[in-house]
């Protein structure tokens, strides 16, 4: 049986990760109260954001304003979107 958490994102009870995303007390925060869904969709919308917004990984204010999204996006709160960017349709291939 899976292991489940209540989802600070969806307000409900979900599949929970296998292991701390983090190490340390971050990690373990997300990993107590964050949904493996939540993760999962964090992880392709900080990849939009680094990529559109063309931050760089190694400059410790494009990891903070990350990481400051990254809390926003996991407590359901106001986060960033990449400007104009369009998701793609899906083409049922």
């Amino acid at each position: 049986m899976s292991r489940t958490v209540f989802c600070r994102r969806y307000q409900e009870e979900l599949e929970g990760l296998s292991a701390p995303p983090y190490p340390g007390p971050k990690g373990q925060d997300i990993f107590d109260n964050v949904s493996k869904k939540a993760w999962e969709e964090w992880q392709g919308h900080q990849t939009m954001l680094i990529n559109e917004k063309g931050l760089n990984m190694m400059d410790p204010e494009s990891r903070k304003y990350l990481t400051g999204q990254m809390e926003k996006f996991l407590s359901g709160e106001d986060f960033d979107r990449a400007e104009g960017y369009v998701p793609p349709e899906d083409s049922g291939a």
